[in-house]
């Protein structure tokens, strides 16, 4: 990025710089931006590439494979994301649940005849202790 951005900078100063040829006295050829006693202006043209079929299917081919990987990480962003909010929603869950235990009260589950079977104190312990193992272990 940075070399793009030096390109970008230093183009104008690239496009309006002269340069000149002229030869010595020995007969050597010399190039220099500044002008020189008998020296004649060159007019420098830009050299256009032309990619060949193979080259452009090459670039095709890369800039598939960067699109896809960018799909795949965008995706792995994303479920990453749904899992932490699963994670957090299950952690709301089970601190809620833990104080509601914690709030007191008269716990029970139903049986076979729907009846009422109301939890003993012990019971209820161990739950707290099970909710708390699993908000420890589940929400760090």
């Amino acid at each position: 990025m940075r070399y793009l951005w030096c390109c970008v900078l230093l183009w104008p100063g690239l496009a309006a710089a002269e340069i000149y040829r002229w030869t010595d006295a020995q007969g050597q050829v010399h190039f220099d931006q500044r002008p020189a006693a008998g020296a004649e202006q060159i007019v420098v043209k830009p050299q256009v590439i032309e990619r060949d079929a193979a080259t452009r299917e090459r670039e095709a081919r890369t800039e598939k494979f960067y699109e896809a990987r960018r799909q795949e990480q965008e995706r792995a962003s994303t479920q990453a994301a749904e899992r932490q909010d699963k994670r957090e929603q299950e952690c709301r869950e089970l601190r809620n649940r833990l104080a509601q235990l914690a709030d007191g009260g008269r716990y029970y589950s139903t049986d076979a005849q729907g009846q009422r079977v109301y939890y003993s104190d012990t019971q209820i312990d161990a739950a707290r202790r099970q909710l708390t193992d699993r908000v420890a272990d589940r929400c760090g």
